[in-house]
Order: structure tokens, then sequence, then C-alpha cells
């Protein structure tokens, strides 16, 4: 009998899983040098292809990187405040305020002012003046020059009455507080008020000049008190938390009797300036 080698499909069949069991032994046998193939491929992958990074990676970043030392001065230049407190306050404090001032509209004669108030501040906005106010006496030297051309020249007697001195009471409304920048660089601050109220002024007649010296009528009227209706506005330029300068304008209507027989209106106009110190102090 010859030998011969065996072909058939049962063998070859066999063959091929023999094999295929062979070259699987490394991956059942030896699992770690399956997965250590697998890790050298993704180290060669990472190594070609940068990873990206993502958002949180960045955020993250940005929070570990030291930050800078910025000085006082620097940090206040980066704030941009849209609401900022009001440094001035009015309410709940008085306001002293001396001054000095000028009648303007008197044709024929000057009157020069001293003038002192006192205002107590109930709220930011509204508050309630008290005020005296004193003019001095100089006789001819308050004459304006038109004046003397009218009496000496023209023997003309026109009708001088002197504000001696008076007070009022207004009440005082302030509505509008605002800042300026001057020069680029310093902020001034300011408020706008106006007042109205009343009072009482005293008068004098200039008999000299009226050419009455001796006449009973004109005498008996010479010195009078009138009941006054008083108006007026003005700003406040604020220096500080507690001084101020003041400049405002006022104006006084009254009746005036002349020589016992006439009533005559009287309207007043005065330029004021003064300098408010404001108590007690604020922090």
């Amino acid at each position: 009998m010859t030998n011969r080698t065996l072909h058939t499909p049962r063998v070859r069949r066999s063959f091929g899983v023999a094999i295929g069991l062979l070259l699987g032994l490394p991956a059942v046998g030896f699992p770690s040098l399956a997965h250590g193939a697998d890790d050298d491929l993704e180290d060669l992958l990472d190594d070609v292809e940068p990873k990206e990074d993502t958002v949180r990676d960045e955020r993250e970043a940005l929070q570990d990187e030291p930050k800078l030392e910025t000085s006082e001065e620097e940090r206040r230049k980066r704030i941009i405040k849209t609401l900022q407190e009001k440094e001035f306050v009015h309410k709940g404090r008085y306001e002293l305020a001396p001054g000095v001032g000028y009648v303007t509209n008197d044709p024929f004669i000057n009157r020069y002012l001293g003038a002192l108030g006192l205002t107590y501040h109930v709220t930011e906005v509204f508050g309630v003046e008290f005020r005296g106010t004193f003019s001095p006496d100089f006789g001819k030297g308050d004459w304006k020059p038109i004046t003397e051309q009218i009496i000496e020249e023209n023997a003309v007697t026109p009708d001088i009455s002197k504000i001696q001195w008076f007070g009022d009471a207004n009440f005082q409304y302030s509505p509008i507080y605002g800042k300026v920048a001057v020069s680029g660089k310093n902020i001034v601050m300011f408020d706008i008020f106006g007042a109205f109220g009343a009072g009482v002024v005293g008068t004098r007649d200039d008999l000299e000049a009226l050419q009455k010296e001796n006449d009973p009528e004109a005498l008996a009227t010479q010195k009078q008190l009138h009941p006054t209706l008083n108006y007026g506005g003005g700003i406040r330029v604020i220096l500080s938390k507690s001084f101020a300068f003041r400049f405002e304008t006022r104006g006084m209507s009254y009746v005036e009797v002349i020589e016992s027989s006439t009533l005559e209106m009287k309207n007043n106009v005065m330029l004021l300036g003064s300098a408010s110190i404001f108590f007690p102090g604020v922090e």
C-alpha cells in the first residue's frame, strides 16, 4: 500500500484552527502585551497631533497665572462709577452766611449792605432762612454824581429814601446740585437755590436832598417801617464739606409813604456775596 498525503477538507479546517490558536495565544496569555502595544500607538499619535485646549483648561490656566500688583491710584483710574454718593450734605445742618452787598437799581444814591444769615436745612432741598441786613448812612457821601447835579445845578428835589436796615424770614429751595471740572483736573461742586419770604425794612428819607428839613409833614414820615415781600435766588460754590461761597440776587418790595400824603411802591434789587459755614461737621 502506498502512503499519500491527505488533503481532505476536514484536514484543512483543522489545520487552520490550529494556526489561529497559536496566533491568539499572545493576546490571551499575555494581555499586558496587547495593551502595551495600544498605549505605544496612542503615544505616537499624541506626539504627531497636539491636543487642543478646552475652554475649561484655558480658564484654569488664567486663574493660575500670578496677578500683577497695581497701585491704589491705578485701581481708582480703572473704576468707573455710574452712580456716586453725594459728597456735600445739607440735611440737618445749619448754614451761617456773613456777607456784603449792594443795591443795584437806585438811580440817586449808593446803598452798601452788610448781612448775616442763618439757614436750617430741613432736608437736602428745603430750608428755612433768617437774615438781618444793615446799611450805613454816609450822608452826602451816598449821593451819586447825577444827584448832586440835579439838586445843586437844576434845583430839582428827587425823592430819596435810604434803607437803614431790614430783617426777613425766607423759605429756601435748592433743587439743582452738580459738579464742574476746572482746568480738566479739579472738580468743583455747586448747587442752585431760590428763596421766597417776608420781612420788615426800616427807611429814612433824605430831607437835605428833598430840601424839606423843616417841613412838619416831611419830618413826620422821615423814618418808617414797612412790611416787605422778598424773593430771589443764587448759587453756592462748594469748596469743602463745611465751607462754600454764595452769590445771589434778592428783590425786596414794599410801599412807602412820602410826605405823609403819597404812597409809592419801592422795588429794590440787591446783589449779595457771602461766605457760607456749615455746621455741625460731617465725616
